[in-house]
């Protein structure tokens, strides 16, 4: 029987890549997002993966799609959460709204996405849960104290998780990208990009199809006795 794997903001970036790579794996792939629905369906019409859009910071939005998708293709094996966003600023020019709009899209997802599987997983006794967190959740960064206590609340997330849900079958783990050649890195102004390039020992910045390939990796039924991890795949960038 195919697995049936979800993907958040899997249309673009490394969530597109992850999507893609899932799909040639053999599984059934339904890739999350919220706006630019003409870019999302230039994606699935380019890769065959099923696109469906709701708002992963909702907590309803979250529990009606997933219904929708359990009563279509059965459970959800496999829950690849990497929906994302960035609201950079340092902290004393930051308001509540940057903050909350972060945590919310990043973290809480996690919450959201989570407790709408992890039930049908526990009664299947399978199930793969993969956070994706970042270089910047492990070390901090100037400028995104919303971004890093996020993406490092991902981490924690992540471990207590893989306890409680062990003795099931499933396993939760974690990825931390560094800075891979996505639009958000792109962003970076020219002048500092050099910068965070040269921090990095292997000399260039990581494409989206190499965290890709981790991520489906830890999805495979072949990784069943790794749980609790957070992977880094940063270049030798920052070693812990």
């Amino acid at each position: 029987m195919t697995r049936t794997a979800v993907v958040t903001g899997g249309t673009r970036g490394i969530g597109a890549a992850i999507s893609k790579h899932l799909k040639q794996m053999g599984y059934n792939v339904i890739a999350n997002y919220v706006s630019n629905k003409s870019a999302a369906e230039s994606f699935c019409q380019a890769t065959n993966v099923e696109v469906m859009q709701w708002d992963v910071s909702d907590f309803e939005a979250c529990k009606k799609a997933i219904q929708e998708i359990s009563t279509k293709y059965g459970t959800i094996d496999i829950l690849v959460n990497n929906a994302g966003i960035t609201r950079d600023g340092f902290l004393h020019k930051s308001t509540p709204q940057q903050w909350n709009e972060v945590i919310s899209t990043n973290l809480t997802s996690c919450f959201n996405m989570c407790h709408g599987v992890i039930q049908a997983m526990r009664e299947k006794s399978f199930g793969r849960v993969i956070n994706v967190s970042s270089i910047n959740g492990q070390k901090g960064q100037i400028g995104q104290v919303n971004y890093s206590a996020a993406k490092a609340g991902i981490i924690g997330f992540t471990k207590a998780l893989a306890l409680e849900c062990a003795m099931k079958g499933i396993t939760v783990n974690a990825v931390a990208p560094g800075y891979i050649h996505t639009e958000m890195v792109a962003a970076i102004p020219e002048n500092i990009l050099p910068t965070i390039i040269a921090q990095i020992p292997l000399g260039r910045l990581g494409t989206p199809e190499e965290i890709a390939s981790v991520v489906g990796f830890l999805a495979a039924d072949t990784s069943g006795f790794i749980t609790g991890a957070t992977i880094s795949a940063n270049g030798g960038q920052y070693l812990s």
